[in-house]
């Protein structure tokens, strides 16, 4: 099983991307395990969870960095003797901490089998300098994206070229090493590049 994060700060669009993704690649025959804080959160309805195979599963409403991390664990580790996915996509609360869950998950991985893909953080266009500008906010934001493996620049379909261009600027400046993907879920801009990624795809350019 590959583990794949999908974090970011609240309203970044995360539950909406973890839907669109889901979807994408179990399109491409791989099996799809949704991990969430708040199963009722994410709005997947039984025909859509019938058509794609998707497996959604509840971990606690704590957050997944700390107060539920043994319960993520034992989650993973019962998807490994059941449905046992290819891919499981974890959605942690908005307050999480990419490194903290890999590393939870590092640590397990002989109890569970699982490995870490990357991690993806969604930082949302339209709100750069509220991200960036007040203190707490900025530390949890600026962590969040420094431990990125992907940064997805979303709701790009709202945010002027200026805009988005300030918000990957800003974004680069604190890792360098990321992959920044520009994302709409609303155009479908980024979804493909994204669902190959976690497929561990990679085209030449």
């Amino acid at each position: 099983m590959k583990i794949i994060q999908i974090a970011g700060y609240l309203g970044s669009g995360k539950t909406t991307l973890i839907i669109a993704l889901s979807r994408k690649v179990a399109e491409a025959g791989m099996k799809v395990a949704i991990l969430v804080n708040d199963v009722g959160a994410v709005p997947v309805d039984g025909r859509v969870i019938e058509e794609y195979g998707l497996t959604v599963k509840d971990i606690g409403g704590g957050c997944i960095c700390c107060q539920v991390a043994g319960t993520m664990i034992r989650t993973l580790e019962t998807l490994a003797k059941g449905p046992n996915p290819d891919i499981v996509i974890i959605e942690p609360t908005g307050i999480a901490v990419p490194e903290s869950i890999r590393q939870t998950v590092m640590l397990n991985a002989e109890k569970t089998g699982a490995v870490s893909g990357p991690a993806i953080v969604l930082f949302d266009t339209t709100r750069t300098e509220k991200l960036l500008t007040y203190d707490t906010l900025k530390r949890l934001v600026t962590t969040q994206i420094r431990d990125a493996d992907i940064v997805a620049l979303s709701k790009i379909d709202l945010s002027s070229s200026d805009a988005a261009a300030h918000a990957e600027k800003a974004v680069r400046e604190l890792n360098q090493t990321a992959e920044v993907i520009r994302l709409s879920t609303v155009t479908g801009e980024g979804l493909s590049v994204l669902a190959d990624r976690i497929r561990g795809v990679r085209v030449q350019a």
